[in-house]
């Protein structure tokens, strides 16, 4: 409960004002006349409400009727990883094929290339979604592509949405320490695909259940409706998909197995939603070049790349995502969450790094070295392993003892402009950092 509180705090208030009503979902917000918002998070603060102030109490169908959101296309993406990327690679190539789109995720809110909002909750409060939903209906939008998170899902931050299409990407061990166990964390994320919604499900991301009914499916290793038949991950992505019996040849300048996946999404979540045709939307990968802190090459000479992994899985994808190359990393683990990925991320720069730097993240409460140490526990004895608590030396040190044809990741916070420690946000970007030294 008390995770659920933090996420809650992180919420900013919101208020819907129109000409003809204003809806607030904030017991201490309600102005005469207003329309109240009922949800899960403000249930139990309805006998702080004087009642006489309120013309209307409304559900979240309710209210998606009165804002006039009927005809506005819902896309939402969940998944462990991944999800950052293929929203903003489907919405980018919905704008490329002259589309009016919303993004709504991580990195903030977006309206047909113009940022609106900055980051915020990877789903925010339900009254924010319809807040934004309101905002881009009324900018002419026709869909509203939105990352969904486990934790929004429990929360009930999503009720009442009807999402035209919803995407799978993975599932692999985060969020622990609020899911508790994986079964639970895999039954969360399961919840979201029992209805009858369109649903593209990634058949080679890890097993969860869903409603079979308007599922579709992509994958790389698997037959699937959307299945890569040949690629290649020199020089960014080459690809053949094939879906039923058509063939189109795509290309992008994201590196790494992993993106192909996110890509392969894109393009298929897109062929599901709009009348183009597949090698239209196709052509239109070549014009995403990713996400600010996802495999952004920050350096090229010397080679480094900062990315947001900060999960055993994540940090595999990523690391196996280089072949030719002796590779180096920085990494630490985030303070008061799951600690029992912390060794196993350890595994994971000892299976695939020459050089490993061990730092820290955002410790949050805990003290540093603690976390660091619980990392240490799972790194192979006889490893070329550093602890090295101060982010920005461990950064230094890295780059100073980088040899030629050497790759360096920065990992766990990608684009990040602070530090989380005893309650405060310092500020520290690796990007600035790397640059500075660099």
């Amino acid at each position: 409960m008390q995770n659920c509180k933090n996420y809650l705090k992180k919420q900013k208030i919101v208020t819907i004002t129109d000409d003809n009503f204003t809806v607030t979902d904030n017991t201490n917000e309600c102005v005469e006349g207003c329309y109240f918002l009922v949800t899960d998070q403000n249930r139990k603060y309805l006998d702080n409400l004087d009642k006489n102030k309120i013309a209307r109490f409304v559900d979240s169908k309710e209210l998606q009727t009165l804002l006039g959101l009927d005809g506005l296309k819902f896309v939402g993406i969940t998944g462990t990883n991944g999800k950052t990327t293929t929203a903003a690679a489907i919405y980018s190539m919905l704008l490329d094929l002259g589309e009016n789109v919303a993004l709504q995720g991580t990195r903030g809110f977006f309206i047909n290339e113009e940022k609106i909002e900055g980051k915020s909750l990877t789903t925010p409060s339900l009254l924010a979604t319809l807040h934004h939903a309101y905002t881009a209906k009324k900018r002419g939008c026709r869909y509203f592509v939105m990352e969904v998170s486990s934790h929004a899902i429990v929360q009930n931050r999503i009720d009442g949405l009807e999402f035209y299409l919803k995407v799978f990407t993975n599932i692999s061990r985060d969020h622990l320490d609020y899911h508790k166990t994986m079964d639970e964390y895999k039954r969360v994320k399961s919840s979201f695909f029992q209805d009858d919604a369109k649903k593209l499900i990634n058949k080679d991301g890890g097993k969860i259940d869903f409603n079979v009914k308007n599922a579709l499916t992509y994958s790389i290793e698997y037959p699937a409706t959307y299945k890569i038949d040949a690629y290649s991950l020199d020089n960014g992505i080459s690809a053949v998909l094939r879906h039923f019996n058509e063939l189109v040849e795509f290309h992008s300048p994201m590196v790494g197995l992993f993106n192909l996946y996110n890509i392969t999404a894109a393009i298929a979540s897109v062929d599901m939603i709009t009348d183009k045709s597949l090698k239209e939307i196709a052509k239109t990968a070549e014009n995403f070049a990713g996400v600010k802190g996802r495999m952004q090459v920050v350096s090229v000479e010397p080679l480094v790349i900062v990315d947001f992994a900060h999960t055993p899985d994540g940090m595999s994808k990523v690391l196996d995502s280089i072949k030719d190359k002796d590779i180096s990393v920085v990494f630490g683990a985030g303070g008061d969450r799951d600690r029992g990925k912390r060794a196993l991320m350890g595994r994971v720069a000892s299976r695939f790094a020459k050089k490993i730097y061990i730092t820290s993240d955002n410790p949050r409460g805990e003290e540093p070295m603690q976390i660091i140490k619980d990392i240490a526990e799972g790194v192979d004895e006889g490893a070329n392993a550093l602890i090295i608590p101060d982010r920005k030396k461990a950064i230094k040190i890295a780059l100073e003892n980088m040899d030629k044809d050497e790759v360096l990741f920065v990992l766990g916070k990608g684009d990040e402009e602070y530090q989380e420690i005893k309650g405060e946000r310092l500020p520290f970007s690796d990007e600035d950092t790397i640059r500075a030294l660099v």
